[in-house]
């Protein structure tokens, strides 16, 4: 049988994929086991959640996140030029909230329990073991010994693409010597949604609210001092967070036990191969900064259904794979320099490095034209210079 599409890959990415493309009409095989438990959560700006709403996910999605009403930046380099701390709030470009944090696990399940139901999805728990494009299509051998035709093979299966290293791509890659440790806590004072991101010499320090007083870390350090982090009584750990964040949501108690991931970037050769595109961390790695990672990655799978739908009579050809590269290369060289760019100048000890950094920080401060202009590309890229889109106007809050 010879499918449109099949996706490669049971991550947020890959399940997004096969859900939109499925809804959209296409008959998608999904290539993946089942999904593991994953204690991260994920920010979702605006264009995310619209899209995901757009596909029926709303209601679910909103009622597990949290709304994120501001964000704001705040320098804890101790360095003799420090940066003014800036906050960013949605209200100030006519938004009730940037968008939403979620748990993976949340988001994980809302996806999978769609994904079961829907009538133009086969999901096969077995991963990709072999794929050769053809001129019409490409085969693919999966681990089970099964083997499937598609028009389209979408890789979504992560930094170690078994679609991107079959489909003959390769993937530049960088380390920073930095290690991030991630995980939730609850907390004595409400966050109100604020989202805070301390600026610290080793890397940022971010808390990102999850519903009822609880909030996520995303914490960077120097690799040689995470284990000792790790090891700690959760007590002991608990009061070193708190005093890292100036105890400003008061008392800390950690939930559950911290994860700790080495931080690296990296970006595909070429996002499409014959028969083959590439979303996600196939396609372009970043350090937990920004929250760039599965924004990035959620654009990848809304361009290319988009690019997918203008090309119906050949999904997977050239001509729509040529597309979508088109498409996508602006969005992800500007997001990679620009995490890439902010990252490095935290660690640059450098006085003209330091002095740049607190100067655009600054004028984010003091010049409301250039803050909202930030605030409306960081919701939607490309929204700096249009405005946003009349779309997530209607994004409802959460209280």
């Amino acid at each position: 049988m010879r499918r449109d599409v099949a996706v490669i890959g049971g991550g947020l990415a890959g399940l997004t994929a096969a859900l939109a493309f499925a809804r959209a009409g296409f008959d998608v095989l999904l290539a993946a086991p089942e999904p593991p438990l994953d204690g991260r959560t994920t920010a979702l700006f605006g264009r995310s959640v619209a899209f995901l709403q757009r596909h029926g996910l709303g209601p679910e999605v909103l009622a597990a996140g949290a709304p994120l009403r501001k964000m704001r930046i705040i320098d804890d380099t101790r360095r003799l030029l420090r940066a003014p701390s800036v906050t960013f709030e949605a209200a100030e470009i006519g938004l009730d909230v940037f968008g939403i944090n979620i748990r993976n696990r949340d988001l994980t399940r809302i996806l999978a329990e769609r994904l079961v139901a829907e009538p133009r999805l086969t999901w096969l728990r077995s991963p990709l073991e072999a794929l050769e494009a053809g001129d019409d299509c490409a085969r693919l051998i999966l681990a089970d010994g099964t083997s499937h035709k598609a028009g389209l093979v979408i890789g979504a299966d992560g930094r170690n693409s078994q679609v991107r290293t079959q489909s003959g791509l390769s993937l530049r890659q960088w380390s920073y010597p930095q290690a991030a440790i991630v995980l939730n806590f609850s907390h004595a004072r409400p966050h109100e949604g604020i989202s805070t991101e301390f600026h610290r010499r080793p890397g940022p320090f971010t808390l990102v609210p999850l519903p009822g007083n609880v909030s996520s870390l995303v914490w960077v350090e120097r690799p040689e001092d995470v284990q000792g982090q790790l090891d700690a009584p959760p007590q002991t750990l608990s009061r070193v967070i708190e005093g890292r964040m100036h105890s400003i949501l008061g008392k800390v108690e950690v939930e559950g036990s911290p994860q700790s991931f080495p931080l690296s970037g990296g970006r595909a050769s070429a996002l499409t191969a014959p028969r083959a595109a590439l979303v996600g961390e196939a396609a372009h790695i970043f350090p937990p900064i920004g929250a760039q990672g599965l924004n990035l990655g959620l654009r990848d799978v809304e361009d290319l259904l988009s690019t997918a739908l203008d090309h119906r009579d050949d999904v997977g050809g050239r001509t729509m794979l040529a597309a979508y590269a088109r498409r996508r290369h602006g969005d992800i060289t500007l997001r990679t320099a620009s995490v890439d760019l902010l990252n490095r100048s935290l660690l640059a000890d450098m006085l003209p490095a330091q002095m740049a950094r607190s100067a655009g920080l600054g004028l984010l401060a003091a010049l409301s034209p250039l803050r909202r202009f930030a605030m409306r590309e960081g919701v939607v890229p490309g929204a700096g210079v249009r405005g946003l889109p009349k779309s997530l106007q209607g994004m409802p809050p959460r209280h």
